[in-house]
């Protein structure tokens, strides 16, 4: 098993640090859509593991989309532990259904229809919010499908890959994915204090912020400050449904270089300080 060693950070101007409130700190996760599935399956599966770290909402492109629904019911079901289950579930399915020669559009499905349930997700009560990104296939206009408008078509559609496999109809529109989540415009929480961008490749999350003063090289209020996890073995996670088989072994080493990297981060104790904005109203951890 590749075991990834040591870490690179690159890091903005900050002018302010403070400790973080009860040692507990609220973050959004972005899932780009060039990341390996189980990649991101293993940093999703160490940050679980953190007591300090509190998961508001995830906005998710690509397959990433599929698994950010998973674990949103498993959350509605069993709190971290059974988040944990059920993706771990969802991967042994997915090994175990590649054999097939099945469609794959039909196979997702399929393997979505047994590892979630949509109303348990689209429910006010679910602990997480959850957002996939889709693209129009007609006019390339990116949608974000959540609460009661989102679907096992719209995640499908996010997870579908274009040109490759035909897009998914939703509302007489259709849709596919492999969307640009830095065109996405700044999500806006006040409880949330970081966001993590868990990508493939190092590249920053540069949707503009919304506050920026034009003709000051700050913004106007404090921005939430973006962290990226990328793939340092990068590997695009379409090929997962284009290969007949996923050997259940290669997929847990993925997994575990996704861990470590997530590892990587947590160790940096990056949830522990508050940042002022820098130049760029980002910071950037790889």
């Amino acid at each position: 098993m590749h075991v990834q060693s040591g870490t690179r950070t690159q890091q903005a101007i900050f002018a302010e640090a403070n400790s973080r409130a009860e040692g507990r700190c609220p973050v959004d996760i972005v899932i780009a859509s060039d990341a390996h599935g189980a990649f991101v399956w293993g940093v999703l599966d160490r940050l679980l593991e953190e007591p300090s770290f509190i998961l508001n909402a995830i906005t998710a492109s690509g397959f990433g989309a599929v698994e950010s629904a998973v674990l949103a019911y498993g959350l509605a079901l069993g709190d971290r532990r059974g988040a944990r289950v059920a993706l771990t579930n969802f991967w042994r399915r997915v090994s175990h259904a590649s054999m097939s020669n099945t469609d794959r559009g039909s196979l997702l499905r399929s393997i979505l229809d047994q590892s979630i349930n949509i109303e348990q997700i689209r429910s006010e009560g679910c602990p997480m919010k959850l957002g996939v990104v889709a693209t129009n296939a007609c006019t390339d206009a990116l949608t974000t499908f959540s609460g009661k408008e989102l679907s096992i078509d719209a995640i499908v559609a996010a997870a579908t890959v274009p040109f490759l496999f035909p897009p998914v109809e939703i509302d007489g529109d259709l849709y596919w994915g492999d969307g640009d989540i830095a065109e996405l415009p700044a999500a806006e929480s006040v409880e949330t204090r970081r966001r993590l961008v868990v990508a493939g490749k190092p590249s920053p999350f540069t949707a503009p912020c919304p506050n920026r003063n034009d003709t000051g090289d700050r913004c106007a209020i404090k921005c939430t400050p973006v962290h990226t996890i990328f793939d340092s073995q990068h590997r695009t996670g379409a090929a997962l449904f284009l290969r007949p088989w996923i050997d259940w072994g290669e997929l847990t080493d993925m997994r575990d270089r996704g861990r470590q990297r997530a590892e990587n981060w947590l160790a940096a104790d990056l949830l522990g300080l508050d940042e002022a904005p820098g130049i760029n109203c980002e910071s950037l951890y790889i």
